[in-house]
């Protein structure tokens, strides 16, 4: 604002126009929609759900709304969800930005004839000095989904993306959102209202508890083109894309790997890293996975035995050996280690991790979303193609999906040729 602006425009551009303060302070892509739902939640007096597809900017305006509330209606106070604690400091930190900026700073000047300042601000609150209630409350506060809230109370009760991919793979998880959005009800104060925003992931997810849903999928909101669509759905399975952009549920697909590339020369799988996924006891496979990466493609070797990892632990160090390959990644959860003292005891040159991600999330992330540069070399087993080709969300063996996602999500860090004797910075 480089002109005298006068108390009554600024009303009338928060009033009409709020999602202007948005392009002032560097939020370019916000259009008319975006300016919609602004007004419906600075303005309206009813609660609302608004499901918009991934990355149609909800959280974005939901900061702005933070900012701009917290100037406008200082003294009520708003009390808002996400799924975790680290989720909850992103808004935070964007809600402070917003305030901090002179756009912000010039607007609080003409409204009230004094300068902003920022009383309070931590990684989930915030609180101004327009404030003049004595209840103590900040005007701004954010939790998880999983803190307790007794004794909290709110006049508006936001939740943002307290559902997301977890609660489509785990009926566990989406009964515990559905139990912490219950329980939300409690704290809102006589006369307030609840804004929802998110993405549903599934038929039974806690959006179904959520009041006046209005949905804006892909289609509708005018900020993804056919084309990009097209390639943001040729890298995720149907029912994630209908979940994700189209806001719809249907059956999960049967195939999610299909048309496999093969018979590409062994030789190209040499020098790589390699991944063994290991049975103990049970129906399961012990899957040994060793990749190479040229030209952006990866180059697979696989080979899976329904065995005891401690017999066939040699048949693993033969073709870890033949191909000479460099690191040799285990997992620690299930073994405590056992795993991979056995392999340095033989020579290899051992890595380890502790897996923290749901299986079926890193299969159909990592995996699908590199599935076009996957080449399967000669020489690797039919069943273990067979088995990553007929994957699914509830299929009964799962062992060589999961040792090939799980080379490919360390792979993928740097898609170029990974020399052995670089592996030491893993």
């Amino acid at each position: 604002m480089t002109m005298a602006v006068t108390k009554e425009q600024i009303l009338e551009l928060l009033w009409e126009h709020p999602v202007e303060i948005g392009h002032w302070v560097g939020f370019k892509d916000l259009t008319d929609l975006h300016n919609k739902w602004l007004k419906g939640f600075l303005f309206s007096t009813e609660d609302q759900t608004l499901q918009g597809h991934r990355g149609s900017y909800k959280t974005t305006v939901l900061s702005l709304f933070f900012a701009i509330h917290s100037v406008i209606m200082p003294n009520e106070t708003l009390l808002y969800f996400r799924k975790t604690g680290p989720d909850v400091e992103e808004i935070a930190r964007q809600t402070v930005k917003i305030l901090d900026s002179g756009c912000m700073r010039e607007i609080v000047h003409i409204l009230y004839g004094k300068d902003l300042r920022l009383l309070k601000v931590t990684s989930n609150e915030i609180q101004t000095n327009l404030s003049t209630t004595i209840r103590g409350a900040s005007q701004i506060a954010g939790l998880g989904i999983g803190t307790s809230i007794t004794g909290k109370h709110a006049d508006i009760i936001c939740t943002d993306d307290i559902v997301n991919i977890n609660d489509r793979v785990s009926v566990a998880e989406r009964e515990r959102t559905k139990r912490a959005y219950m329980e939300m009800q409690n704290i809102k104060n006589r006369g307030g209202r609840f804004i929802n925003t998110g993405t549903p992931w599934h038929k039974d997810d806690a959006f179904t508890l959520m009041p006046n849903p209005v949905q804006y999928p892909w289609d509708k909101t005018g900020l993804i083109t056919k084309e990009q669509a097209d390639k943001i759905k040729a890298h995720m399975t149907n029912s994630l894309f209908a979940a994700n952009y189209e806001l719809r549920h249907i059956a999960e697909d049967d195939v999610i790997f299909a048309n496999p590339q093969t018979g590409a020369s062994i030789d190209l799988a040499k020098q790589g890293i390699a991944h063994v996924d290991a049975a103990f006891y049970g129906e399961d496979y012990t899957a040994l996975t060793i990749c190479a990466i040229h030209d952006g493609k990866f180059y697979v070797f696989g080979k899976c035995w329904r065995k005891h990892i401690d017999d066939v632990m040699d048949d693993i160090m033969g073709w870890y050996t033949k191909l000479g390959a460099g690191r040799l990644w285990c997992e620690l959860n299930a073994d405590k280690g056992y795993v991979a003292k056995q392999f340095k005891t033989r020579g290899a040159r051992v890595a380890t991790y502790n897996e923290t991600q749901n299986k079926y999330i890193k299969i159909v992330s990592h995996l699908k979303f590199e599935w076009q540069d996957v080449i399967f070399v000669s020489g690797t087993d039919p069943k273990y193609i067979e088995q990553v080709c007929e994957y699914n969300e509830n299929a009964e063996h799962d062992d060589c999906p999961d040792s090939l996602a799980s080379l490919i999500r360390i792979m993928a860090r740097k898609k170029i040729p990974i020399d052995p004797r670089e592996m030491l910075l893993f």
